[in-house]
């Protein structure tokens, strides 16, 4: 078996400049990659979707960030711009056990499908509004639609008022970002832990119908949620619930752009939106990495070992397209698949995302509304020119412009 230190590691471009040939050099280097995350921290990467699922389970790999050998040594540096990914608070991303179960059970009681389906008539009213918006030869369909919607949704469902918005949403771009400069790191990170702890305090004054208010009734009632942790969980979800659907929604909207058959099954009613949902779950998905579990022991994995103390990631974006997994036209674009392996891009296990029903449904809504009100709807520029945003956790693009009615 081969180590980290007898490995050619990969170095994750910062500027992300073509996430889809990065992927294949994973997946071509897998199922485990050494790889060097911006900033020369090196970890390891699982890249195929077997292994994946495996590891995902795995009680040898904890998400205690003090079992990182290169933490304990004083190697990242508290200004690392992924500091915030890597150690965000304690919170159910990075507690395991029972701790784990105890933070994530209260979060779905949450988010239950019922709740969850009763935020359809929000949705689709907030999507008729956005669709009413869009004027213009070309407009930028990310920043005038994909933003938006679940940015409102995920301010309704936490109980945030609207007001704070677009001042979170600077920061979260920071938060993100490989270039965000070192002085401004630990000043993001404190602004947003100050907005969501006022967040808290004025639902522990006034209760609502949101998620951060049963977090505070629940921990009353005896469940022990500290402040710190309804705090941390509170940027959790914002983080992800706004984060993952913009990518799903402008994602959807470029495959089905550069793909006109796949989108003509759609429009015709041969194929189902929650088809083209999926697919783009797999094939471009919206997490590209998620940081980071560690080792509490060595893991073997294939022909190769994670050392005990050594960081994983979590590469969604090379295992979506694993041909062991999806077969040989794993690298299509195809809403008519027929499943045989399901993904996993919203994780696995006891570490799937609570948010993915609700991120389905606002996709759900949000496509199907859009095509209805504009079926022609296409890219204003050929896909080989847009761009993604320095942000090696998020298949993210800087922008997107489409013509509505070319």
């Amino acid at each position: 078996m081969t180590t980290g230190t007898e490995e050619t590691r990969i170095a994750l471009d910062p500027f992300v400049t073509d996430l889809e040939a990065e992927s294949a050099a994973l997946r071509a280097a897998g199922p485990l990659a050494a790889v060097e995350l911006p900033g020369g921290v090196p970890v390891w990467a699982v890249t195929h979707h077997a292994e994946a699922k495996k590891l995902l389970t795995d009680p040898r790999l904890v998400k205690d960030i003090n079992v990182w050998g290169a933490w304990q040594r004083g190697e990242i540096a508290p200004d690392w711009p992924l500091i915030g990914l890597a150690n965000p608070g304690r919170s159910m991303l990075t507690v395991d056990g029972a701790d784990h179960r105890r933070m994530r059970t209260l979060v779905a009681q949450a988010l239950t499908p019922r709740r969850v389906e009763q935020m359809r008539e929000r949705i689709t009213k907030l999507t008729e509004g956005l669709l009413d918006g869009l004027e213009g030869e070309v407009v930028d369909l990310k920043a005038d639609f994909a933003y938006p919607l679940p940015m409102y949704v995920v301010a309704d469902l936490m109980g945030i008022a609207e007001d704070r918005l677009p001042r979170l949403k600077e920061l979260f771009e920071k938060f993100f970002s490989t270039q965000t400069p070192p002085a401004e790191v630990i000043a993001t990170l404190t602004e947003l832990a100050g907005i969501m702890a006022e967040t808290v305090a004025a639902k522990r004054a006034e209760p609502g119908d949101d998620l951060t208010s049963a977090l505070i009734l629940a921990s009353e009632d005896g469940d022990h949620l500290t402040d710190e942790e309804i705090v941390s969980t509170l940027q959790l979800m914002v983080a992800a619930g706004h984060e993952t659907t913009i990518s799903l929604i402008v994602n959807a909207v470029v495959n089905l752009s550069t793909h006109p058959e796949q989108r003509a099954l759609v429009l015709s009613g041969e194929a189902d939106w929650s088809a083209v949902v999926e697919e783009t779950l797999r094939w471009s998905t919206p997490t590209s990495h998620v940081l980071i579990r560690f080792a509490t022991e060595d893991v073997p994995v294939g022909d190769k070992v994670i050392p005990a103390g050594d960081a994983l990631i979590v590469s969604y974006g090379a295992l979506g397209r694993d041909e062991q997994a999806h077969g040989p036209t794993a690298g299509d674009f195809d809403i008519t698949r027929t499943v045989q392996n399901r993904h996993i891009s919203f994780g696995h296990g006891p570490h799937v995302c609570p948010g993915a029903a609700l991120s389905r449904l606002e996709a759900g809504v949000a496509l199907p509304a859009l095509y209805a009100r504009f079926p022609s709807l296409d890219l204003a520029v050929p896909a080989a020119d847009l761009r993604n945003k320095p942000v090696v956790t998020q298949n993210d693009l800087f922008e997107l412009p489409v013509r509505l009615n070319p």
